[in-house]
C-alpha cells in the first residue's frame, strides 16, 4: 500500500487514541477538525516577516543618515557662522556694527564724596548682527546662498539678544594716552540683535542704564583737552575696557541661549565725536579760539540783602547750552564756594547752591542762591579791593570749586555792572567859604552827597568817614573833562580844562549818613554830608588866572558863581550783615571803597563868603 493509499484512508471502527501536541486544540469540536498549517503557509508568512524587517531596516538607516547630514549639514552652518564671529574683533563691531544714538537724556541721580556721579543715560541701541556675520539680505545671492544666510537670520532673530558685563572703562585723549579724562562704570546690560535693518533707526531699542562717571580733579588737563577739542572740531578720545562678558539671552534668563558665551579682553576702540556748534559762536575747528567761562556764562541780575548777622546772594545766569536740542539733562541743586582770586592763597567769600538745573535751548537758567562767608578783618583789605573794582564796572577775577568735586576748580571772571554805576550823586559842598591864610586859601563848607548803590544790592550801610579828593572848576565842569580819570597825587596831567583849585584833606573826615528813597533801577541809597573846616585850597600849578577870574566873578557878579567840582572819593562804611571770624555778634564789618568818581557843581556867593575885606582877596589875587 502506498503512502498516498495512506493518507486517504479513512479510520473506522476503534482504535488508540493519539497522543496530544502542542497543535492539538483545548476544546475540540464535534463537527470541526483540528487546524493544520501546512510548510507553505508558514513559509509564506516568514517571507512577509523579513520583508518588513527589510523595509523597516532601510528606512530606519535612511532617516538616520538623513540626521546624520542634517546634523553636518548644521554642525556645518554653525561652523561657517562660529568661524566668521571668530574672526570678528570687538573694535570692528564697535565701529562697523553697534550703533548707538544719543543719549538723549541723562538724569544726574546722586554724587558721592569722592566726586563721582551717578547718571541716568537714556538712548537707543542695537547691533547689527546680519551685517556682523555676513547673513542680510542681498539681492545678487544665489539660492544656496540665500538658503546659507536664511538659516543665520533665523538663529539671530532666536538669540535675540545678548547681556553683556565690562570692567571699568578707562577714556584718554588720544594725543596722550596716558592722561586718563574719565573713569565709567557701566552696570551689566542687555543689547538687542538685528538682522536686515531698515536704513533709518527705527530698528534701534530704547535702553536707559544707569552709569557710574568719575572725572579728572586735574583742571589744567581738563581744560587743555577741551579747548585741544575745540580746536579739531570734534572729541577724539581712546576707551580701554580690561575684559568683557558676552553671553546670550538676557541677564536673568538661563536657557538654551546662554549656552552661547564669549570673553573678551583688552578691549580698546577710538571715538571721535564732531563738537557741537554753540550759538553765538564760530564754528569748532579751524584753529578758533576757544571760549572763555565768562563768553559762555551771562549774569542777569545780582540780589545783595543783609539780614541780623549775614549777607544772603540771589543770581540769575543763563549758560549757552552747547548740546544739541533733543538732548535732555536734569541736575539736581550743586553746592559750590566762590573765591576772590589774589596774589596770595584764594579768598573764600560765598558759599552758594544752584537750583536743580534742566537743559533749554538755546540758553540754559541758572538760579543760584548762597550767603556770604565770614571774614577775618585782615581779608577786609582783598574785599574793599573787590569791590572798589566791582563799583566801577569793572571784573574781577574769581575761583569756583565744589567739594562735590574735590580738587576740580575754574578760574573765570565776576563781571561788573553794565553800565557803569554812579554811586555818588548830587554832590555839592553847602555853605561853602574861602578865607585867605598867609599866601594860601583855606575852604569851609558841608560835603553833601547821595550815595546810590547798584539795582538788586539793598544791604544796611552806615558811611561814617570820606576821603574827596576833588578839583574846583571856573564855572560846570567842562565836558571834555568827563573823560579825565579821577585825580589823584599827583594831579593829572594835563589839567582839565579850567580847573583852578585842588582839594584833599589829609586824613578822612567824619561824616553821617541816612537812608534815603530809592528811585526805580536804584539799589539802597543813603544821603551822606561831611563837614570840612579850614581846608587849604591848592591853586593848581599854572591855574592862576582862571583862580582870579572866578573870584571875580564871586565879588562882582549879582548872584555869585558857579563852581564844578569833580573828583574822586574815598568812604568807609559798615556793612549791617557782614559776618566776621567771630561768629555773630562781633561788630559790624567795616569796608574801605576808592576811587569812588563824582561830579557837581556849587554856587558861591559874595554875601559872608569872605571872613576878610574884599580889598584884602584882592590884594592877596594881586589884583588891587
Amino acid at each position: 500500500m502506498s503512502n498516498d493509499d495512506l493518507l486517504e484512508r479513512v479510520d473506522k471502527g476503534k482504535a488508540r487514541a493519539q497522543e496530544p501536541t502542542e497543535r492539538t486544540p483545548l476544546i475540540g469540536g464535534t463537527s470541526q477538525p483540528p487546524l493544520v498549517l501546512d510548510s507553505d503557509d508558514e513559509e509564506h508568512h516568514t517571507t512577509i516577516n523579513r520583508r518588513l524587517r527589510a523595509r523597516l531596516t532601510a528606512v530606519f538607516f535612511v532617516t538616520f543618515s538623513f540626521c546624520i547630514i542634517a546634523l553636518a549639514l548644521f554642525a556645518l552652518l554653525a561652523w561657517t557662522y562660529a568661524a566668521r564671529a571668530s574672526r570678528l574683533t570687538p573694535e570692528d563691531i564697535i565701529k562697523n556694527d553697534l550703533v548707538y544714538q544719543g543719549p538723549s537724556r541723562v538724569d544726574v541721580l546722586n554724587i558721592s564724596s569722592d566726586g563721582g556721579v551717578w547718571v541716568r543715560v537714556e538712548g537707543k541701541l542695537g547691533v547689527d548682527a546680519g551685517a556682523a556675520i555676513g547673513v542680510n539680505s542681498d539681492a545678487e545671492d544665489g539660492i544656496l546662498k540665500d538658503l546659507w544666510k536664511m538659516f543665520g537670520r533665523h538663529g539671530v532673530r532666536a538669540l535675540g539678544k545678548v547681556s553683556v558685563n565690562m570692567s571699568t572703562m578707562t577714556i584718554t585723549p588720544q594725543y596722550d594716552t596716558s592722561i586718563v579724562l574719565l573713569t565709567v562704570q557701566i552696570p551689566p546690560l542687555e543689547v538687542p540683535l538685528t538682522v536686515d535693518p531698515p536704513r533709518d533707526f527705527s530698528w534701534l531699542t530704547t535702553v536707559s542704564t544707569p552709569v557710574f562717571l568719575q572725572p579728572t580733579t586735574n583742571t589744567t588737563l581738563l581744560l587743555r583737552f577741551l579747548k585741544d577739542s575745540w580746536q579739531h572740531g570734534s572729541f577724539n578720545v581712546r576707551a580701554d575696557i580690561g575684559n568683557a562678558t558676552v553671553r546670550g539671552g538676557g541677564l536673568r534668563e538661563e536657557t538654551w541661549r546662554s549656552n552661547f558665551h564669549s570673553r573678551l579682553s583688552n578691549v580698546r576702540t577710538y571715538i571721535r565725536m564732531k563738537m557741537p556748534k554753540i550759538p553765538g559762536f564760530p564754528q569748532p575747528g579751524k584753529s578758533t579760539p576757544f571760549p572763555s567761562v565768562e563768553d559762555v556764562v551771562t549774569l542777569q541780575h545780582l540780589n545783595v540783602s543783609s539780614s541780623q548777622d549775614s549777607l544772603s546772594l540771589h543770581a540769575k545766569a543763563t549758560m549757552v547750552d552747547p548740546a544739541p536740542e533733543w538732548f535732555n539733562l536734569t541736575s539736581p541743586s550743586l553746592p559750590f564756594t566762590v573765591f576772590l582770586a589774589t596774589d596770595e592763597s584764594p579768598l573764600p567769600i560765598a558759599a552758594v547752591n544752584t537750583q536743580p538745573i534742566t537743559l533749554t535751548h538755546p540758553n540754559i537758567t541758572l538760579l543760584i542762591d548762597g550767603t556770604v562767608l565770614p571774614l577775618s578783618p585782615p581779608s577786609f583789605r582783598i574785599l574793599s579791593q573787590f569791590l572798589t573794582r566791582y563799583l566801577s564796572g569793572e571784573s574781577n577775577g574769581i575761583i569756583i570749586s565744589s567739594g562735590t568735586f574735590p580738587g576740580l576748580s575754574v578760574e573765570t571772571t565776576f563781571p561788573g555792572p553794565h553800565p557803569k554805576p554812579h554811586i555818588l550823586r548830587n554832590v555839592t559842598i553847602r555853605d561853602m567859604k574861602i578865607k585867605p591864610s598867609g599866601t594860601s586859601f583855606l575852604a569851609s563848607g558841608t560835603v553833601q552827597a547821595r550815595v546810590v548803590l547798584p539795582k538788586g544790592i539793598h544791604v544796611g550801610l552806615d558811611v561814617y568817614r570820606v576821603l574827596p579828593d576833588v578839583l574846583i572848576f571856573d564855572g560846570e565842569v567842562p565836558e571834555g573833562a568827563l573823560a579825565v580819570p579821577p585825580p589823584v597825587t599827583p594831579l593829572p596831567d594835563p589839567l582839565p580844562e579850567r580847573a583852578f583849585g585842588h582839594l584833599r584833606p589829609k586824613d578822612w573826615l567824619p561824616s553821617i549818613s541816612v537812608p534815603d528813597i530809592s528811585e526805580d533801577g536804584e539799589g539802597a541809597a543813603y544821603a551822606v554830608s561831611a563837614k570840612v573846616v579850614d581846608l587849604p585850597l591848592e591853586v593848581l600849578p599854572g591855574r592862576q588866572k582862571e583862580f582870579n577870574h572866578f573870584v571875580s566873578k564871586v565879588i562882582f557878579g549879582t548872584d555869585g558863581a558857579v563852581a564844578g567840582i569833580q573828583g574822586s572819593a574815598g568812604v568807609t562804611v559798615a556793612v549791617r550783615g557782614l559776618p566776621l571770624g567771630g561768629g555773630p555778634g562781633t561788630a559790624t564789618g567795616q569796608i574801605d571803597l576808592f576811587g569812588l568818581p563824582f561830579q557837581g557843581s556849587v554856587r558861591v556867593g559874595k554875601k559872608g563868603l569872605f571872613k576878610v575885606g574884599w580889598e584884602g582877596v584882592l590884594e592877596r589875587l594881586g589884583m588891587s
